[in-house]
């Protein structure tokens, strides 16, 4: 990325790609079952919008071999990860698999969507808004149910999982600034 003494210039879309992937992103798996099977996706878009109503948002590219398959849905899990859920981050992230072969990892609701056993937390979501943005999809969403699978009222002793730089990062008391 040129400095700011440089002369040349950069699009704003490429500038905007090196201003974000210097900004780290909170990992997040989403799944639904769709009309044509379960679908997974990484994604660090995930966004608390309010809390009365419960609100989250995220947005999926329209380049995502899942984004057909998350636009016939009325349902989601998100789920938020630690470390400890890399590896479901991984196969959310990679392409061209069978993200739900091992079928030790995950388990199904009554409701029928997908829940992986490593989620830090997962909120069942009702998809109530669509907004077309320019080849991907932000998606509004209420939060109908929750599981928070560790204990909040004692000091817990996971650590963040944080997508910086194309890379993953473990966020924990080592890495506190202030």
């Amino acid at each position: 990325m040129p400095n700011s003494s440089s002369t040349e210039v950069l699009p704003i879309s490429s500038q905007l790609k090196f201003a974000f992937r210097n900004h780290p992103g909170g990992v997040a798996v989403i799944t639904a079952k769709s009309e044509q099977g379960n679908v997974a996706l990484t994604a660090t878009s995930v966004t608390s919008v309010n809390a009365e109503p419960p609100l989250i948002s995220f947005s999926v590219s329209g380049l995502s071999s899942s984004a057909p398959k998350i636009q016939t849905t009325d349902h989601v899990i998100v789920h938020l990860l630690d470390t400890a859920g890399i590896e479901i981050a991984k196969i959310g992230a990679t392409s061209g698999i069978d993200r739900f072969a091992d079928t030790s990892l995950w388990y199904e609701l009554p409701t029928g969507e997908p829940v992986f056993h490593a989620a830090r937390a997962w909120m069942r979501c009702k998809l109530i808004e669509r907004v077309d943005a320019s080849g991907a999809t932000l998606y509004l969403t209420e939060v109908v149910e929750t599981n928070i699978t560790h204990d909040t009222t004692e000091q817990d002793a996971s650590e963040g999982l944080v997508y910086l730089n194309r890379t993953w990062h473990r966020l924990s008391e080592e890495s506190r600034v202030g």
